[in-house]
C-alpha cells in the first residue's frame, strides 16, 4: 500500500492514493509511505524515484544495520522499529530528497501510523518539509524504545522485591532471561544512537540546521536509553553474581556435609571390613560379648569424631 501526503504551495495538506496525482497540484513537498507495498509498487522506487540500486537492495534485503548513505541530492537512512513482545528490530528505510521523504517498511507500524497523523494536523506553518517529517517518524520510533526498557526495570524491581520461594537455580533462570531481554534492546539502541550522531555531524544534509536541535534531542533520549540499559545490565551482573555465590556455598555445604559422613564412616567401615575376613584363626572371634564389645568401639569412635568436628567449626 502507498499513501502520500502532499503540501501545496499555497499550504494545502492533500492525502493521495498514488504518485501519479502529484502531477495535478503543485507540491512543495510530499511524504510516500511504501507500507507493506507489493512487489510491483517496490519496482517504483526504481522506475518513479530512481533510487541508487544499492539502496534498493537495502530495502529489499532484510535487515540492515542502522546507517546513512548519501546519493547526490538523496540522503538513504536505515533506522529500525522495535517489536515490544519479541524485542527484535524491524527497519524502516527513508529517502530524504530535494522536497519528498519516501518512508519505506516491510510490515504495517503503528509509530510510521503517529507519525503521520502529526504531520496531517500540524498547521501548515508549523510543517517545515521532508525534514521536520524525518524527523517525527525517527522520533516516534525511538520514543517506542523506552516501555520495553521501563518494562525491564520493572521486572528487575519485583524481581528484588518480590517473594523468594523460588529456588536458586529458578532466580539465576530469570536473571539471564533479564540479560537476554537487555542485550536484545542494547543491539537496537546502539547503531541508533551512532546513526544519530552521524546525522547531528553530517555536512551533506542541506538545511539540517535548521533541524539541529529537533535531531539533538532524539540523540538525548538515546543516549538516556543507553545508560538505563547499562544501569541494568549492572544490576543483573549483581544479582546473577549475587545468586551464583549462594549456588557456590550451598553446594560446598552439601559437600562438607557429604565429606564429613564420609569421614566418620570410615573407620567403622575399616573395623567391620577387619571382621569380614573369612579367616579360621582369628583371636578375636572366640571372645564371649567380642560383637558388643566392637558395636560399642564404634560408636564411640563415631560420637568422639563427630564431637571432634564440631569443635573445629565444620558444622558452622
Amino acid at each position: 500500500m502507498i499513501r502520500i501526503l502532499a503540501v501545496t504551495d499555497d499550504h494545502q495538506v492533500l492525502q493521495l492514493s498514488s504518485l501519479g496525482e502529484l502531477a495535478g497540484h503543485k507540491v512543495r513537498w510530499y511524504w510516500a509511505d511504501f507500507s507493506s507495498p507489493s512487489s510491483e509498487e517496490a519496482k517504483l522506487l526504481d522506475s518513479y524515484f530512481h533510487f541508487h540500486p544499492l539502496a534498493i537492495e537495502d530495502c529489499l534485503f532484510y535487515l540492515q544495520r542502522p546507517k546513512m548513505d548519501h546519493y547526490d541530492d538523496v540522503h538513504f537512512l536505515v533506522v529500525h522499529a522495535m517489536s515490544q513482545d519479541t524485542l527484535q528490530a524491524q527497519e524502516v528505510d527513508l529517502f530524504i530528497g530535494p522536497n519528498y521523504l519516501v518512508s519505506y517498511h516491510l510490515h504495517p507500524r503503528h509509530e510510521l501510523d503517529r507519525a503521520w497523523e502529526k504531520v496531517l494536523h500540524k498547521p501548515h506553518k508549523e510543517a517545515h518539509g521532508c525534514l521536520h517529517a524525518a524527523y517525527t517518524v525517527i522520533d516516534e520510533l525511538v520514543d517506542e524504545y523506552f516501555p520495553a526498557a521501563q518494562a525491564i526495570e520493572d521486572q528487575i524491581l519485583e524481581f528484588e522485591t518480590g517473594p523468594q520461594e523460588q529456588g536458586i537455580q529458578q532466580k539465576l533462570a530469570q536473571v539471564f532471561e533479564i540479560r537476554n531481554k537487555l542485550l536484545k534492546l542494547r543491539k537496537t539502541v546502539v547503531p541508533m544512537r551512532e546513526l544519530l550522531y552521524r546525522v547531528l555531524n553530517t555536512q551533506r544534509i542541506e538545511d539540517l540546521r535548521h533541524f539541529h536541535l529537533f535531531f539533538t534531542d532524539i540523540y538525548d533520549h538515546l543516549l538516556k536509553l543507553s545508560e538505563i540499559i547499562d544501569s541494568n545490565r549492572e544490576m543483573t551482573s549483581d544479582l546473577r553474581d549475587h545468586y551464583m555465590s549462594l549456588s557456590g556455598n550451598r553446594m560446598n555445604t552439601i559437600m562438607k556435609t557429604l565429606t564429613v559422613i564420609t569421614v566418620i564412616f570410615m573407620p567403622l567401615t575399616f573395623i567391620a571390613g577387619i571382621y569380614g575376613m573369612n579367616f579360621s584363626y582369628m583371636p578375636e572371634l572366640t571372645w564371649h560379648g567380642g560383637y558388643f564389645g566392637v558395636l560399642f568401639v564404634m560408636a564411640a569412635l563415631a560420637v568422639l569424631m563427630y564431637a571432634w568436628f564440631k569443635v573445629k567449626g565444620w558444622f558452622d
